[in-house]
């Protein structure tokens, strides 16, 4: 197996020239992010960058479940996991209904289920 040195001593690699390619420039110009789309899309990162509501969304892949369960299962206040599911809906990545007096979340959608697992896909690599 062969390693990269720089990347073993964290050095930066870059060219070592600055040389453009505006065949390269033009082709992709018209298809970069927006900032607004990429602003979005930092925000969204942000929001699973917090390891208690990486663990509510394992919860929420595997089930619907209510609030109280959810604090129990993950030893959180009642008050605590409601403060993070509101964050986590805040982006769309929660829903949640109401029965009688109960409160049940899910994953907000396909998408949202889809990205979870990629996530743990590219981490267990």
């Amino acid at each position: 197996m062969t390693s990269n040195k720089c990347h073993e001593n964290n050095e930066n690699v870059s060219c070592e020239v600055v040389c453009t390619h505006p065949d390269v420039i033009r082709a992709y110009a018209d298809q970069m992010l927006s900032l607004d789309r990429a602003t979005k899309l930092a925000d969204l990162f942000k929001t699973l960058g917090d390891p208690t509501r990486v663990r509510l969304m394992d919860a929420l892949a595997k089930t619907e479940i209510c609030v109280c369960d959810l604090a129990e299962l993950l030893g959180l206040s009642q008050s605590a996991t409601s403060h993070q599911l509101r964050v986590l809906r805040s982006s769309n990545l929660v829903k949640y209904r109401r029965e009688g007096k109960m409160v049940y979340y899910s994953l907000h959608d396909n998408h949202v289920q889809e990205l979870y697992r990629q996530g743990l896909e590219h981490i267990d690599e």
